[in-house]
């Protein structure tokens, strides 16, 4: 069984998604907690799901390093096989990834290196282009620079809006977050083979 901790800023779509697949007693994934950088609206799905959830407010913290070294700290303590960054909306420093890699996963509404970023589904409508995508990609010191694992076109449609764009793009995001963990758990994926 592949052990994830999950690290979220936000609403934690992505996360209940995933939680709602663990359900299922054949996929060989389970959330071992789920790990915040703010009070975020996600950590109900953690409870919700009987899932233990910690918090580490980046703003308690003297500077970038020090919260990362507290993060790092509260991760460790589960023991996770894989950490996955699931709307955290903050850089994590380098050695909080020098410490998880490659075992560090990260999704992204785009179809890397196409629109890396912030605002990728912004970016793509901005652009004119007719398809963007999703991807999970192993997180590095760039910013959705690293090795892609995984990744699918999404259409652009006449009159989408960034909402609209977004929503179909992210049921792909969490079906290929869930692929790529559930081919890490069977040995499909060696995460240390796809970034050498």
């Amino acid at each position: 069984m592949l052990a994830v901790v999950v690290l979220i800023s936000g609403s934690g779509t992505n996360l209940r998604a995933l939680l709602e697949r663990c359900t299922d007693a054949a996929f060989p994934v389970r959330v071992v907690a789920v790990g915040a950088d703010r009070d975020a609206p996600g950590t109900e799905h953690a409870e919700e799901f009987g899932v233990p959830s910690f918090l580490v407010p980046f703003p308690y913290y003297p500077s970038r390093e020090a919260w990362g070294d507290a993060l790092l700290a509260e991760v460790a303590k589960w023991g996770p096989d894989v950490v996955v960054l699931s709307g955290l909306m903050r850089l994590l420093p380098p050695r909080v990834v020098d410490a998880l890699a490659p075992r560090l996963l990260n999704t992204h509404p785009a179809y890397l290196p196409e629109f890396p970023g912030a605002h990728a589904v912004r970016d793509a409508l901005a652009a004119g282009v007719q398809e963007t995508g999703a991807s999970v990609i192993v997180v590095d010191h760039g910013v959705d620079s690293g090795p892609v694992l995984a990744r699918e076109r999404v259409p652009v449609l006449p009159g989408d809006t960034e909402s609209v764009l977004h929503d179909r793009i992210k049921p792909v995001e969490r079906r290929l977050l869930a692929e790529v963990l559930e081919g890490v758990a069977t040995g499909r994926i060696d995460l240390k083979e796809r970034v050498a």
